[in-house]
């Protein structure tokens, strides 16, 4: 039974919690609308938070990993661009190297032949020796001089890989150009200096060339990740703001209605006062 009291409006109070009860969860729904979050905090809910803040950890080592992979890319591409200029380089000494096995030239295409045999394999030595990205080199082990082998992160997870460095002193050339055809077509014959470096040249290349890919691979494989985990957070914590966008629509008519409601409410003790006029 309804009790009719000034000191107790019951209307009133069911009416100011549905009011209450509205307005929060207009605030909700206004704070997603205005972050793009269902989840922006640990208010909104605990569990997806921690959650969210965890991958999202992860997704900012994945992006560091990356960003060093980026370096160690630029020291293996300038390494395999140092190797690859030297391969050409012997080329061209093994063309001058046969033109000097040649009894039928003169002494002067001979000295000719001989200086560019000699700037040529100074050549080789600058590319070896030059072979720095940002002060790192793979092209020698003398790790006191910034050589040596390289350890890099691939993963967020502290995983390793090396990438091996070689010796680059074997891939210069320091012998004198052959003074005679009998010299060169000897040299050219048993396998000379620049043979043994061809070989070692020609192994070098293939061994950056495969670290190069899986670097490659790796980044590619980090990105691929990174995008799969932010599209996975996406799903955790944004909000549906279409969905929001019409609850908003709709929690704002309620609010409407409850001030109405509440004010219908609030004066049903002036109702009771008619009551004891004459």
């Amino acid at each position: 039974m309804t009790t009719n009291s000034i000191n107790t409006n019951t209307q009133s109070l069911i009416a100011l919690q549905s009011l209450n009860l509205t307005n929060g969860q207009l605030s909700v729904t206004q704070k997603r609308v205005s972050t793009g979050f269902r989840v922006a905090d640990a208010r909104d809910d605990g569990g997806a938070f921690a959650v969210a803040q965890s991958v999202k950890s992860d997704m900012a080592g994945v992006v560091a990993v990356n960003e060093q992979l980026g370096g160690v890319k630029g020291i293996l591409e300038t390494t395999f661009a140092a190797l690859s200029v030297v391969s050409d380089t012997m080329k061209q000494i093994r063309a001058t190297l046969t033109r000097l096995a040649d009894a039928g030239i003169s002494s002067g295409q001979r000295s000719t032949y001989e200086d560019q045999y000699e700037l040529l394999a100074k050549q080789v030595a600058n590319f070896v020796d030059d072979a720095f990205y940002n002060g790192r080199t793979l092209l020698s082990t003398d790790t006191a001089n910034n050589g040596g082998s390289i350890s890099a992160i691939r993963n967020e997870s502290g995983g390793l890989f090396t990438i091996q460095a070689v010796d680059g002193t074997p891939l210069k050339i320091t012998a004198a150009a052959p003074t005679t055809a009998a010299i060169a077509q000897t040299w050219i014959a048993s396998g000379g200096t620049f043979d043994l470096a061809d070989a070692q040249i020609s192994k070098a290349l293939t061994e950056f060339g495969s670290a190069m890919s899986f670097v490659e691979n790796q980044i590619g494989y980090n990105s691929r990740k990174s995008d799969a985990m932010s599209n996975g957070l996406g799903a955790l914590i944004d909000a549906d703001l279409a969905r929001e966008s019409s609850s908003l629509e709709g929690l704002r008519v309620r609010q409407q209605l409850g001030v109405q409601t509440l004010g219908l409410a609030n004066q049903g003790p002036q109702v009771l006062l008619g009551l004891f006029r004459n």
